[in-house]
């Protein structure tokens, strides 16, 4: 990489955090800001698919570390903070990527089902950005991205509660952009369209809904983890420096289609 491009998009010598990073989303981004430079902390639920990751990762010659922790509760959510912080240090870089996706049909919907999803998709991102954007202010750089979706824009597949989670992340991103304009501290969001991750499973299950999805794009195409590298990279690195509280649709077209 040339020192010009280097000075836009060169990660070397940062150091990042992504939930959620073992599998899907998540795992494009990590792998992707690893091998741009960042010493990378992988933090998600099951230790053998972070395992795969960050043997993946090093193979390659990345500095790459996991931890196992648990967003669903505030005392995990506070220990993954924290474990997180442990193997390269207070993290440059904060990716909430972790989520969960409940949709029984709307009048079934549970009290529970609204906690435990507004706990991994909103209260992590809140938590983890308000515990390390103070030493990222200080530092005079930090970058807090999040991983929307469509349903925080408009109803879209049964949005449910997950829907209304990725609302109130945005708010939160315009929110966090706010609280730290002018330290050097960002925050964005990546806004999916309809990603082939393990998270959807379930309605990749029926080919004609893949394909109609997909034929909903101007693309011609669904979306894959790798397709949020270069986004991913952008707002992470310097080159984003003017860049806070936007929305960046990564849904080859689907949400203007």
């Amino acid at each position: 990489m040339n020192e010009y491009l280097s000075s836009l998009f060169s990660l070397d010598g940062r150091t990042a955090v992504v939930t959620g990073g073992s599998s899907g989303i998540g795992r494009g981004i990590a792998t992707a800001l690893a091998r741009a430079g960042a010493a990378t902390v992988v933090a998600a639920r099951g230790e053998e698919r972070i395992r795969e990751t960050v043997d993946e990762l090093q193979a390659l010659g990345c500095r790459v570390a996991g931890v196992v922790g648990d967003l669903s509760n505030r005392s995990g959510i506070h220990a993954v903070a924290e474990a997180a912080a442990e193997p390269f240090g207070e993290p440059d870089i904060l990716v909430n990527s972790a989520g969960i996706n409940i949709r029984p049909p709307f009048p079934e919907i549970t009290e529970d089902d609204w906690d435990a999803t507004m706990t991994v998709n909103a209260l992590a991102p809140f938590l983890l950005g308000q515990r390390y954007a103070t030493g990222m202010a200080e530092r005079g750089y930090g970058r807090l991205i999040h991983i929307s979706s469509q349903q925080a824009h408009r109803a879209f597949v049964g949005s449910g509660v997950y829907g209304a989670s990725k609302g109130a992340v945005e708010s939160l991103m315009r929110s966090e952009a706010e609280a730290w304009g002018g330290t050097g501290v960002t925050s964005n969001t990546l806004v999916p369209g309809f990603v082939l991750t393990p998270l959807n499973a379930r309605l990749q299950e029926d080919p004609a809904k893949v394909a109609d999805l997909a034929a909903r794009t101007m693309i011609g195409r669904n979306g894959l983890p790798s397709d949020f590298a270069g986004a991913a990279v952008f707002l992470a690195g310097a080159g984003s420096g003017y860049v806070t509280g936007h929305s960046l649709f990564v849904d080859g077209g689907l949400s203007v289609h």
